[in-house]
């Protein structure tokens, strides 16, 4: 019997390996409590009845919690920072292979416009993003490389002419050369092994949904996976506190280095 939230998110870890706690409870619980309501079970029991036996309701509920919002070059005074200071100087200390981590991509827009940034530095051959995510659902997504023109309205038109081909009135489909460049894979930044050796990690925009100490725990562990003076990108809405504590420098606006 799952009586109360307690119990539900000890239910969740069970079935999905998602860890609730981890996340800002009182956002998190309420986002939880209108998508019970709007299909119209009486509770958590009933609910959790329902996604342990359909597939397709539980990957409408992980899809729902893990607040897939991206699009293409969002922030673009942050992407020419990081097309014109942070990735020359990347590239001069380590060479065109950087090795380039897109974490909690969601739905490709990310690491597809990192792509598109290298592109103009490096042969397309050198470039390889690794995409992670929870939601297998946005990583198909993802894969398939179509977009609404709302996700790409933000992108520098030189990007949209190249790359991008229209489908029908309002859908495009970015270009295979781009999608070469980047690997899918599912990961829980929570629980799963990062990658080593990055020389430039992207997480943005995800990290605002979880409790301090899941966010502590995070970026310590980027830090590990980042070599020495390997860069993190983080969102417009995001600032690591105690920064120099867990072995980064401030660089620019929303990039850190690791110092050690």
């Amino acid at each position: 019997m799952i009586k109360d939230y307690e119990d539900f998110k000890k239910f969740i870890l069970s079935l999905t390996t998602i860890d609730l706690n981890a996340y800002k409870e009182k956002q998190m619980k309420r986002r939880i409590d209108t998508l019970i309501a709007r299909h119209k079970y009486d509770g958590y029991d009933s609910y959790c009845k329902a996604i342990k036996e359909d597939t397709g309701l539980r990957e409408e509920f992980v899809n729902y919690i893990t607040i897939n919002v991206s699009e293409f070059y969002r922030n673009p005074n942050l992407w020419k920072t990081l097309e014109d200071v942070i990735l020359p100087d990347l590239i001069s200390k380590f060479g065109p292979r950087l090795k380039v981590w897109s974490a909690a991509c969601s739905t490709g827009d990310e690491p597809y416009s990192l792509a598109m940034v290298l592109a103009k530095k490096v042969p397309m051959r050198d470039i390889k993003i690794i995409a992670t995510d929870l939601d297998e659902q946005v990583l198909e997504k993802a894969k398939d490389g179509v977009y609404g023109e709302n996700s790409i309205k933000g992108l520098p038109k030189e990007f949209q002419d190249k790359y991008f081909e229209k489908m029908g009135d309002r859908f495009y489909k970015i270009s295979d050369d781009i999608k070469r460049c980047v690997e899918f894979k599912k990961s829980n930044l929570l629980k799963d092994p990062y990658p080593t050796g990055c020389h430039l990690i992207v997480c943005r925009n995800v990290l605002i949904y979880f409790t301090e100490e899941a966010k502590k725990d995070v970026y310590e562990k980027f830090n590990k996976s980042l070599v020495t003076d390997g860069c993190l990108f983080v969102g417009n809405t995001e600032q690591i506190i105690g920064y120099k504590d867990m072995g980064y420098s401030y660089d620019h606006l929303f990039f850190y280095r690791k110092t050690n």
